[in-house]
């Protein structure tokens, strides 16, 4: 079940909303509530569009790189999160209230959010969490219930009488929070009338104390401390949580642990927002090449790219850093759209919701976060490397791997593998010593090279076959070769037979933070073969992965594994 407030308006649509990028959006919010897959047969459905417009939507939002097929199914892409990052850029509060956040979580040992106001929901734009067994475990996008949660009641402070019967209203509709995936089921409880009168009774609490308690409101154990952080005209922007455990502070208790250090946070957080902007535009300012960019798709791909569509989502993307607040002017100068087909765009989105103006400049919403963010910022970089793998063995028609370093060995954490009589088979968390291996050298090369000379010192290396380079200073060669040449190859060192080409995979930083390879049998080809073979692929398999990176990277934390 969509949460009411993630549904299209029950308005009609004003004359001049684009049909195409309505259609567009409904299917991306059906994707996302279906944890980002769904069966073409399912977005028919649930979405009520024909089959053809659902296979034309689907096929313009893949050729945009927001969504892949995989055999009857659609999935939600990593790119598609440079619509949430315009918002996040645009609102500004994770750049400048991130950092202090995550500092009060490390101060404190506990985990913080920020959240703003999303309807009658509150929706998270960052987190610092704990690594524990019971821990906090939503994600930057999630809404939950204003009432369920510590800054919903300071949120609704501000509710008029409109927006009390619009919560009143979905509460009836949903009363076990079926909406909400993110939070567990309601339980049973006393009728409508009285939660209304509990809700009210801790906004008015929350009023009168400035900070707001949640005592197991989502779930049994959890609970936290929150406060409003304010601009500089006295409204709450967002609000700031320490969210812990009964095991480890009961509600009681929890207060007075956190509050001195969290009035600070909010303190120096209010601070920060008054402050200049430091630093350049946002880095999604999408220009004018998209026009060019999408008649060429039009040509290439004829009915099944819907250039109004792709146009409408373009539009987000004008927004960001600097870029709070545009004009129709600024939105059809960033985008290269002609100024008609721009205010097209801007009232449609209005419409649903991703969009506000004040009648001449407008601001997206915390509601382009509900299309796939949440599933999507959740991703590991395996998950991010797999659908590249799997490209890569269907071009090279050898078995690819990624792996990252675990101490001075290497560990497998994505691989496909491909069919062959002799073939390689390695299970996922296997690990070998960096040395003999290609991922391993590109691996040790990207290191700082004061990190990588100590690593050598303190390497010893044994002779795993009679090719297996064992002497330090022509490992430490090797690995300065591999640095400039950006590759490794590496042949029957590890295993007699056993050829393996590999390139390294940077994250938005420029860091190595992994390595893919091919490996293949050294009696296919000769290494300068294996070179022009698989050399090309793999780079454009790396450049892929990293190009997920760069966006998925922005605002959430990609595990390794």
């Amino acid at each position: 079940m969509t949460h009411p407030a993630a549904t299209a308006p029950s308005a009609p649509p004003p004359p001049e909303a684009v049909g195409p990028l309505m259609r567009s959006l409904s299917v991306l919010r059906e994707l996302a509530t279906g944890g980002g897959r769904r069966s073409v047969g399912d977005l028919v459905r649930d979405t009520g569009l024909a089959r053809s417009t659902v296979d034309r939507v689907l096929s313009t939002l893949t050729r945009l790189g927001y969504v892949r097929t995989e055999g009857r199914d659609a999935v939600l892409a990593p790119r598609l999160l440079e619509l949430g990052n315009a918002y996040l850029a645009a609102s500004e509060l994770p750049d400048r209230l991130g950092p202090l956040a995550d500092r009060l979580a490390d101060e404190l040992d506990e985990s913080v959010s920020l959240a703003v106001p999303d309807g009658d929901g509150v929706r998270f734009v960052h987190q610092a969490t704990r690594r524990r067994a019971m821990s906090l475990a939503f994600r930057i996008g999630d809404l939950l219930p204003a009432e369920r949660g510590a800054p919903g009641a300071l949120f609704a402070d501000g509710w008029d009488e409109a927006d009390w019967q619009r919560w009143r209203s979905r509460r009836a509709a949903d009363p076990a929070d079926a909406g909400f995936p993110a939070v567990p089921p309601r339980p049973a409880e006393e009728g409508a009338d009285a939660a209304a009168a509990d809700f009210m009774a801790r906004v008015a609490a929350a009023r009168t104390a400035g900070w707001s308690l949640d005592d197991q409101l989502i779930e049994p154990g959890l609970v936290a401390v929150a406060a409003p952080v304010r601009d500089a005209d006295g409204r709450p922007v967002c609000a700031l949580s320490v969210v812990s455990h009964t095991s480890r502070l009961s509600a009681d208790a929890l207060p007075g642990a956190v509050l001195p250090r969290l009035r600070e946070t909010v303190s120096a957080m209010e601070d920060a927002l008054r402050a200049p902007r430091e630093g350049p535009a946002s880095e999604t300012a999408p220009g004018p090449s998209h026009a060019t960019w999408m008649r060429a798709s039009k040509q290439e791909l004829g009915p099944e790219f819907v250039e109004s569509m792709a146009r409408g989502l373009i539009t987000l993307t004008a927004f960001g850093t600097g870029r709070a607040a545009l004009p129709l002017t600024a939105v059809a100068e960033a985008t290269g759209l002609a100024r008609a087909t721009a205010r097209r765009a801007l009232i449609t989105l209005e419409h649903l919701g991703y969009l506000t103006t004040d009648g001449k400049l407008f601001r997206p919403t915390p509601k382009v976060l509900e299309l796939g963010f949440a599933h999507l910022a959740g991703l590991t970089l395996p998950d991010i490397a797999l659908p590249h793998l799997a490209s890569l063995v269907t071009r090279v028609h050898d078995s690819a791997s990624m792996a990252v370093l675990a101490g001075d060995d290497i560990q497998y954490v994505a691989r496909v593998p491909t069919v062959r009589i002799m073939s390689v088979n390695i299970t996922l968390g296997t690990r070998f010593p960096a040395y003999p291996t290609s991922m391993g050298r590109v691996l040790l090369a990207g290191l700082p090279p004061a990190e990588r000379s100590a690593r050598l010192a303190r390497l010893r290396p044994e002779p795993l076959t009679r090719h297996t380079v064992t002497d330090p200073e022509r490992l430490g060669a090797l690995l300065e070769e591999a640095h400039s040449a950006g590759y490794a190859l590496v042949d029957e060192e590890l295993e007699e037979g056993l050829r393996s080409l590999a390139v390294p995979v940077h994250d938005r930083t420029g860091r190595v933070v992994a390595a893919v390879n091919v490996s293949t049998h050294a009696a296919r080809r000769t290494p300068d073969e294996a070179r022009e073979a698989l050399l090309p692929a793999l780079r454009t398999a790396a450049a892929d992965i990293e190009a997920d990176l760069w966006v998925a990277g922005r605002y959430a934390r990609i595990p390794v594994q």
